[in-house]
């Protein structure tokens, strides 16, 4: 069975959500340690999984960028993507995939086929769903130093994990802040 894992960019607050501008993958100062992070990370990976609003987001941004010196448009146009929509027909991004049945159902079919990790970004309404469904394998947080006030969280309204395992913890030189969890 394949790793679903959540990453998520998180404020110190919890804030899932981008309301200002604390976040900027390509200007957090010296960032050679988290991308050899992420690039870790990539490779471990083979599955993106996320819903239709941050598909649009993402595709609307990292493919059209030139000169990309972090890597990121190389790993995002190549890795094999599954965009959770009812609307979508047409992603119009190479490798990429709608899944547009019962997204749990459609989840637990891609975590059981062969492959490497699935990793789910952004899609706080995909995110609630694969939490209540019991599905998501490992939380992994990049905490950015920075306190947002308000926005939408990464668990669901009254969900409670009792206990979370650390799997992995490290800090880097832009100030950014990596934790992994895994259900306990």
């Amino acid at each position: 069975m394949r790793t679903l894992a959540i990453t998520q960019n998180i404020t110190v607050d919890g804030a899932i959500e981008m309301l200002g501008d604390w976040f900027d993958p390509q200007g957090q100062g010296d960032q050679s340690d988290l991308l050899e992070e992420l690039h870790r990370q990539d490779r471990e990976a083979d599955g993106f999984l996320v819903g239709r609003q941050t598909f649009e987001d993402l595709r609307s941004y990292w493919p059209e960028q030139t000169g990309d010196t972090t890597g990121i448009t190389a790993y995002l146009n190549a890795v094999d993507k599954y965009v959770v929509s009812s609307t979508m027909t047409d992603p119009k991004w190479q490798n990429s995939t709608v899944l547009t049945g019962d997204p749990v159902e459609e989840v637990r079919a891609l975590k059981a086929r062969p492959g490497k990790d699935i990793v789910v970004t952004g899609s706080i309404t995909l995110c609630h769903t694969l939490i209540e469904a019991g599905l998501v394998d490992e939380y992994r947080l990049f905490a950015y130093p920075v306190v947002q006030g308000r926005g939408r969280r990464l668990f669901p309204d009254g969900y409670a994990v009792p206990r979370l395992r650390l799997l992995d913890s490290k800090s880097f030189r832009c100030g950014i802040s990596y934790t992994a969890y895994a259900p306990a």
